[in-house]
């Protein structure tokens, strides 16, 4: 395929802009590390929310999602629909004490909740295994994607590809900080949706397809269009929807969907200019990243099984890319190489757009836990400011060129997720507890990190050459959960409890109350010692009531929307309703929530 001059006109033209906007805000980003990592801590709510989105837009996110249609049909998106419940959680109870924190980052949050040399080893640890490690992994699953796109869509090679677009995000993200991330993400968003929702209506309006109406009656599609799994099918039912809802979405750490928040969510939070904006941000992120973006995508997943039925007829339409690399995740590009010029430009920035919202977020955010986390707290601790803003470049670029290295050894997009969630099985659920349970210490932390780690390495590289019955993804899955959960407990009640200082300095700065801080309480007040600050209220239960409300009013709606497509206008009717119903629960909800505004 050749893109004409149009096509590279919007390609150039976001290019520059992009460039632009780093080099406008480079002088303040460059101020201060608070500058260069949290934008100052004065964000408003709706920059913050579009930015979180347009990070979780990413250029493998619809080739994941066609991948799972694909293979599992629209149901199989449950998998990562069932993460919302996190969302909601986080919205709700822990953005605010995110905030309250007052940390740079989330694994400074170590050294206020946890005390001696267990809480500094781990914050030191997670800085590298999360910042370096599971970072570009992350990194390396989005630049493979778009691998596959600069290899269908511009016949580049995989290197040339990296070359050129990691190249100009490096530039724009070293030079313009957090700051120039979020202004920049704003437009790659819009950018993004326009290109997705105008790829989608020409996918359903080509002669294979012949429109949707006969997309929707196509024999081929007929079985992936439920919402819901086969319930007849036990295996379907159990790993796509019963796991995910049951045990995935508490028990699973994984990049924005983190149980308790945390990683570039929380540094989105922790850039917010209150609590009420942190959550507001985060509320409007949910919202749209799971009821406002999956159709174009999905629409455009249908087509491609139409137009590509197998792999066979992907690896025969594009014979010039590696038969390896082709797999279903690639169905997705191949489908943009039917859009007319013009259009084909945008698309291609809008993806570009997608890449380097992404890349830049997880740049910014994994330099944060180098240089804050590790170099400055362990190596340099007298740094001044100008000297950690270019540790902060440096890394920067260096996390780029791992990321790259990286991703040409991945083979496709489903293969990366399923790798994430397994390292993050079982440490789920002391995230969302560790503010709320005094008991739980920084060795608590380290056995989940550990055990969940080496089982994930078990299943990917040892029990496949054992000779043993070979195991589900899904089984593998509760396994991890399971045992990861069992171990982390055991080893809280058989160390040493994080010292009364510490945790009685921490509830002062979070107030987080609670019937898992009574005895810490009880023992202060016995001393004459008052923790309880303005914020006396429990609303954890409050707070849950929103977090449910709010899920039927995004799932609502992400359904009422497949309906209003099919034309099925009963459903679509009552489900909407259903939506405004809940949205007007969680308003009336949210103002018995305390919050400093």
């Amino acid at each position: 395929m050749i893109l004409h001059s149009i096509d590279w006109f919007f390609v150039a033209a976001f290019f520059i802009f992009s460039l632009a906007i780093g080099i406008a805000v480079s002088k303040k980003s460059g101020e201060s590390s608070t500058e260069f990592f949290l934008s100052g801590r004065n964000m408003p709510w709706w920059l913050l929310g579009f930015s979180m989105v347009a990070t979780t837009f990413s250029a493998d996110t619809p080739n994941l999602v066609t991948d799972i249609v694909r293979q599992n049909g629209i149901a199989g998106n449950w998998v990562w629909w069932a993460f919302l419940l996190t969302g909601m959680l986080t919205v709700f109870v822990y953005a605010k004490l995110w905030r309250r924190s007052e940390v740079m980052t989330d694994l400074e949050f170590y050294e206020i909740r946890y005390s001696g040399k267990g809480a500094a080893f781990l914050r030191g640890f997670r800085a590298i295994y999360l910042g370096l490690f599971f970072n570009v992994l992350i990194m390396a699953s989005v630049s493979l994607a778009f691998i596959k796109i600069g290899g269908v869509m511009l016949q580049w090679t995989p290197i040339q590809t990296l070359l050129v677009i990691s190249t100009i995000t490096v530039i724009y993200s070293a030079l313009g900080g957090l700051r120039g991330v979020i202004i920049t993400d704003f437009f790659q968003f819009i950018i993004a949706m326009v290109g997705a929702v105008g790829a989608a209506m020409i996918a359903v309006k080509l002669p294979e397809v012949g429109g949707l109406s006969a997309l929707l009656s196509n024999e081929a599609i007929a079985s992936k269009l439920n919402f819901l799994p086969d319930f007849s099918n036990t295996e379907a039912l159990l790993s796509i929807l019963i796991l995910p809802l049951a045990v995935q979405w508490w028990s699973v750490w994984y990049p924005g969907a983190e149980p308790g928040g945390g990683g570039y969510i929380a540094q989105r939070m922790l850039s917010a200019k209150s609590e009420s904006h942190a959550m507001k941000a985060t509320l409007f992120f949910n919202a749209a990243h799971y009821a406002l973006r999956p159709w174009p995508w999905i629409l455009v997943a249908l087509a491609s099984l139409v137009v590509f039925p197998d792999l066979a007829s992907l690896r025969e339409a594009f014979p010039h890319i590696d038969p390896e690399v082709v797999k279903h995740d690639l169905a997705y590009p191949a489908m943009l190489t039917y859009l007319p010029h013009g259009l084909l430009g945008l698309v291609m920035a809008s993806l570009i757009a997608a890449f380097m919202s992404t890349i830049s977020t997880h740049l910014n955010w994994g330099s944060s836990y180098i240089v804050h986390d590790f170099y400055r707290r362990f190596i340099k601790p007298d740094a001044n400011e100008k000297h950690l803003v270019q540790i902060g470049r440096l890394s920067t670029v260096i996390l780029m060129i791992l990321a790259g290295g990286l991703a040409l050894m991945l083979s496709n997009a489903l293969q990366a997720f399923n790798i994430l969630l397994q390292i993050g099985a079982g440490t789920g659920l002391l995230f969302i507890l560790r503010w709320f349970w005094w008991r739980i210490n920084a060795y608590s932390e380290i056995a989940a990190m550990i055990i969940s780690f080496v089982i994930a390495l078990y299943f990917q590289l040892v029990h496949p050459n054992t000779g043993l019955p070979e195991l589900s993804t899904h089984l593998q899955l509760v396994l991890g959960v399971a045992i990861t959960t069992i171990g982390w407990i055991t080893v809280t009640f058989m160390t040493k409890p994080t010292d009364d200082k510490t945790l009685r300095s921490f509830y002062k700065l979070i107030q987080p109350g609670g019937p898992g801080w009574k005895s810490v309480l009880e023992i202060a007040t016995s001393e004459n010692i008052s923790l309880e600050g303005e914020k006396q209220k429990w609303d954890v239960p409050q707070g849950i009531l929103c977090m449910v409300l709010g899920c039927f009013a995004v799932y609502s709606t992400l359904f009422a929307t497949g309906y209003w497509i099919y034309g099925n206008t009963m459903p679509a009717a009552l489900l909407t309703g259903v939506a405004v119903l809940s949205a007007y629960g969680v308003i009336k909800a949210w103002d018995r929530l305390s919050i400093v505004y």
